[in-house]
């Protein structure tokens, strides 16, 4: 399959000339085969990455997962049950080419809005799962987004079941305007009513996960793990150093400092993450 893959291409349009000394040929990597690790900048077989859920086997460097790879990993087999699957995104602002980009965002994630919702069991343990799609305009929480995690805590509700979330965003989105932000309000709501009725919400926040999202539901819930590295922010470093003009400590925003800082519960890489969500939703069974 990959006879010929570190050779020059010919190009017969530039003959030889005899005596000319060439450049030493480029590498000739088709991109399908290889991933560039943003981490240590390293190109690793994208077939070694995806059987090693897409951590970097050099540096550990955690790269994203769209909604379904999430949900196969931590998913008890055959036990996703999707929740309002059918409903989209419309512009009810008018804003210019926005259909258009909510279109493109489909295609690009195959997702119908930037979150997916339903119920799962997780080492035997039922619960109520939301995970965001950062393909779909970078998990960007838009009006159907912030009702589909709404649903989902009022079903955990009604239900008595734990929910699970896992948090990758942009923010609130801003061709939605105050539409977008009101979610905020609505899904702190609906994290509120569960919690008084016992439920229990466990969130494990990705790269990234800022804006809207990190303050609202988000940071709301019982136990806060994050994957390393995560970058978790209201404003990211580089928003804050242009607003401040002044440098920012190293890895400010990141999971560990985070964690350092008490704001977070625990860092858990991917391969141990199904592990420790099943072990605390035993823990917080009421049965």
């Amino acid at each position: 399959m990959i006879k010929g893959l570190f050779k020059k291409p010919k190009n017969d349009l530039e003959p030889s000339v005899a005596g000319r000394i060439d450049k030493p040929a480029e590498v000739n990597i088709p991109h399908e085969l290889c991933t560039v690790c943003p981490g240590c900048k390293k190109s690793v077989f994208s077939s070694d990455l995806q059987e090693n859920d897409c951590v970097c086997p050099n540096c550990g460097k955690h790269l994203r997962l769209n909604t379904r790879q999430r949900i196969h990993m931590i998913a008890d087999p055959d036990s996703f049950r999707e929740f309002w699957a059918d409903m989209s995104g419309s512009d009810p602002l008018g804003f210019p080419d926005y259909e258009e980009k909510l279109r493109a965002a489909e295609l690009a994630s195959r997702e119908a809005e930037s979150v997916v919702t339903g119920t799962v069991r997780i080492g035997k343990n039922p619960a109520a799962l939301f995970v965001m799609e950062p393909a779909f305009m970078m998990g960007s929480m838009g009006t159907v987004t912030g009702e589909k995690i709404t649903r989902l805590f009022e079903y955990a509700t009604e239900k008595g079941l734990p929910v699970v979330g896992f948090t990758a965003s942009g923010g609130a989105r801003m061709q939605e305007g105050m539409l977008s932000l009101m979610q905020m309000a609505k899904t702190s709501g609906a994290v509120k009513r569960f919690s008084d009725a016992g439920g229990f919400y466990l969130a494990v926040l990705t790269d990234p996960t800022t804006g809207g999202v990190t303050a609202s539901f988000a940071m709301e819930a019982d136990v806060i793990a994050a994957e390393p590295d995560a970058l978790i922010c209201f404003a990211g470093p580089r928003v804050i150093e242009q607003t401040i003009r002044q440098k920012l400590p190293p890895g400010l925003g990141r999971a560990e400092s985070l964690l350092k800082n008490g704001f977070i519960d625990k860092i858990v890489p991917r391969r141990e993450q199904k592990k420790f969500i099943a072990r605390m939703l035993r823990a917080h069974r009421k049965d």
